[in-house]
Order: C-alpha cells, then structure tokens, then sequence
C-alpha cells in the first residue's frame, strides 16, 4: 500500500524515533506518528510524504499498549513541552538508551555494547530550574473547540508556551509539572493581574502591547526564587505596581527583574534591565561551587542531573594534579570549575562575550586559580598558535552545541591524538557522526548516557575517548 498525503490507515506501532514519535512499519516503509507509544494500535492521516518515510498524524488510540499510562498534565497532548508523558519513565530511559545505542552502531559504525545503562532521574516531574513563558494575543485551540460546527474566537490574552510549530499562537496554561508548582502559580496570577488591569499581550504581528514574556528560575541547593517580566515597554510605574503585588502574593520571591525588550527578536533577553526587587540574581551550587544566575545567564537546567554529567565527565577524564586540560565549549564555566578539583590546571574556551565574563566571576568568587578563559570561535581559536601559546593538552573536554562540532574542530582533534578526550553532547545523532571520524585516531572506549529532560525525548551522553598508540 503506497500512502498517499491525507489518506487515512490503521496500524500497530513497533518503536520510537529519536525525536519521540513512534515508528510503524507499512510494506516496509517507515512511517513516524507523534503521541504514540510502542504497543499502541492507532488510527493515523499522512501529513508528508517522503521517499523513503511519511509522517503522520494521530487520529484515534484504537488499541492502548500496556506501555501506555494517562499524563499527569491535561495539555500534554498538544503541548510541546512534554513529548513523553504518555510513557512510564522506566520505559523512557530504555527507549532513550535505545536511541544512542542506535546512533552509536548505525551512525558511528562502533559496537552497541560500548553504551552503558542509563543514568535516570531521581526525580522526572519538577526538576526544572528555569521556565519561560510567553505571552500573546491568540490562544491556541482545544481539540474540542476546534472541531465545534460554529465559529470560535481565538484572540484572548494568553500566558504559557508557544503551540508546537507556532510562534504566534500561545497554549493557554493552567498547568504545568517541569518546575517547582510554584512556577506555574506564578504565571496565573500575572496573566489575571494583566487582564483586570487592562494591561495588554505583545502582538507579534502589529508589534504593539507590552508584556512579552515571564521567566521564572528558581535554585535547588537554596531559596532563591527569580521572577524576570520581559516587557515590549520601559513602565516602572506599572511594573513597581506589579511587582509589589506579586510579593504580597508570594513571599517566598527573593528577586524581580524586568528585562526591556523594544526589538523585533522574540527572545526573552532584554536590551537592558530594572532590578525591581533583591540582587538581581539568585545563588545555586554544583559539586560545592557556588554560581550567581542572572536572569539571561546559562545555567545547566536540571541542577541535580548536571552533577551527575559532570562526574561522569570529570570521571572520564581521569584528571591528575599538574595534568592540563582544555574545556571547549565552555560556556559560564561551570564544567571547567568541575575539572579543576582534580588539582589540574583547566583552559576554556567559549564564543559569546557574556558567558567568558560570568565563567570569570564564577572562578574569582569560588577562589579558583588553575583555569583560564579564551574567548574566540572553536574553529579559528583551536589552532597551531593557540596549541604554541598554551601547550598540548593531558585531556580535552568538548560540550559542542546541538548541531555538534564544526568539521574543523573534528579535524583538528583527530591530528591532535591528544592522551584523552571526552565528548560530552546534547544530541546523540551529532556525537555519533562526529565518533565516526574520529574512531581512526582514538578507541571510543564507553559512551555514558545520562538523562537530564525527563518526559521529553532529549538525551545527553558522554563519550570517553583514548588516543590510539
């Protein structure tokens, strides 16, 4: 049976892909339908069609797989938050680790048992530590209301997350599980304040309104509770206003900033400030270093599960005192301040001028002398005049974004053959592709999948790497 787009089928499905969806097979041909889980027997409509695969829609769960469980939030079938709630989170972690077992023996071309078990979470619900939310002018429809015979209005003030694929269409949030409850609280209550006081949505399309966006950050190993109002306009009258009802409300803030954003960009990262409230900042640790977060600082997002990365990494690595290390990718530092304990002297490297100067605020402030911070791009910067100045490394950490290592990068590690290098990667596809060039140059001894992002398919693996002799 050849799908066509639109055409309606009935099938069973097998397995998960990468990215979530579930995987059945028609006539040998791959077809991939998200909200499902293996087990299931569904109802489905092709949306695409491609050469080798098509993508589908669910229609019906005709037969529930005895892997399926009702989520815990009413807005996880349409919300793009949570992929996974449908599945019990054992079964997440061994799907998860199916995936990199996967991309290591069909990408890397290297044997799967070299993928350890998993390392879960302690706590898949509530583990967040920093959620953003937006605000807009139209809502996005219930399923129900979509499929009512009469007209429905979709222009309301709306607070939550951006649809699936939409950027101007917000789902409208009563709830959410990620972070602490009090997050979501939070966000009730400024989207009811904003709409008693008149005060109005962005509108992305006619760039007018005022409020933007609510990012909420709250610490693990403290207190501190971070509220940060993205606005379109500069009102501190209105937002002194806000911001003091909001701590009649919760007592348990301890800093509101307000971020101006009077761009056209979407992001949450205001041209400039006000500290409306507290320091500005909140303080949280990893493996007893101590961070300030500012409200547009990177900061690992589940701090317990970061820990558990980073001694696999600094485990890995095998550091030892006098031995040298580069950190590429560094970002804020907070990896590069893990591998210092060994007693090492540690070399960063990162692009964006913000986070070259927090990682320097967060080595002065945890009293670290052995590392050092370069700013530069990771294919210009790692070359032979870098290598000059600085001296071949005992070991090399790399924490590559998504989209992986830049082919220069890659080559250079390769001719490097450097003692050992750890991989430590966001997205097991990139890491893979990346292994496979530089298997010639260094045995891949193990590869440690570690889950930061419960509910959700994202999965962070490191990969330890030690040069061939």
């Amino acid at each position: 049976m050849a799908l066509k787009k639109g055409q309606e089928f009935e099938c069973e499905i097998e397995s998960t892909a990468f990215k979530g969806k579930g995987i059945a097979k028609i006539d040998g041909l791959a077809v991939f339908i998200p909200g499902t889980a293996p087990g299931d027997r569904v109802k489905a409509r092709v949306i695409k069609k491609k050469k080798k695969y098509r993508e589908a829609k669910l229609l019906e769960v005709l037969e529930p797989s005895p892997h399926r469980i009702d989520p815990m939030c009413s807005h996880a079938k349409v919300c793009g938050g949570c992929t996974w709630q449908h599945i019990p989170y054992d079964k997440q972690l061994e799907y998860k680790e199916g995936h990199v077992r996967d991309h290591i023996e069909r990408i890397a071309g290297l044997p799967p048992n070299i993928v350890k078990p998993i390392i879960g979470c302690d706590t898949p619900f509530y583990y967040r530590n920093k959620m953003e939310y937006s605000f807009g002018t139209k809502r996005w429809l219930t399923e129900e209301e979509i499929n009512r015979d009469e007209f429905v209005d979709d222009t309301a003030f709306a607070a939550g997350l951006h649809a699936p694929g939409r950027y101007d269409k917000i789902l409208n949030l009563n709830e959410c599980h990620l972070q602490n409850p009090i997050s979501y609280k939070i966000l009730d209550y400024v989207r009811s304040y904003c709409k008693e006081n008149s005060i109005p949505a962005f509108d992305t399309h006619n760039r007018e309104g005022f409020m933007r966006h609510l990012m909420i950050r709250n610490s693990h190993y403290t207190s501190d509770l971070m509220v940060n109002l993205v606005t379109y306009k500069d009102d501190q009258k209105l937002m002194k206003t806000l911001s003091e009802h909001l701590l009649q409300a919760f007592p348990e803030i301890t800093t509101i900033v307000n971020n101006v954003n009077d761009q056209p960009n979407p992001t949450a990262v205001g041209r400039y400030e006000h500290v409306l409230h507290g320091k500005g900042f909140i303080v949280d640790h990893i493996g007893g270093y101590t961070f300030k977060i500012h409200p547009n600082a990177f900061f690992q997002t589940n701090t317990a599960q970061a820990e558990k990365l980073y001694d696999t990494a600094l485990k890995f690595a095998n550091l030892q005192p006098g031995e040298k290390a580069f950190d590429l990718y560094c970002g804020v530092g907070t990896l590069t301040l893990y591998l210092c304990k060994a007693g090492s002297r540690v070399i960063g490297i990162e692009l964006v001028d913000v986070a070259i100067e927090n990682a320097n605020i967060n080595a002065r402030e945890n009293g670290i002398e052995n590392v050092e911070f370069v700013k530069g791009d990771m294919k210009d910067t790692f070359n032979e005049q870098f290598l000059e100045q600085h001296g071949k490394p005992d070991c090399i950490i790399t924490d590559p974004p998504r989209s992986g290592m830049h082919p220069d990068v890659v080559t250079r590690l390769a001719e490097l053959k450097t003692d050992r290098l750890i991989y430590v990667s966001c997205n097991p596809s990139t890491q893979a592709r990346d292994l496979k060039i530089l298997k010639e140059s260094y045995h891949i001894e193990a590869v440690q999948p570690v889950d930061m992002f419960p509910q959700t398919y994202h999965i962070e693996a490191v990969a330890k790497l030690v040069r061939k002799t």
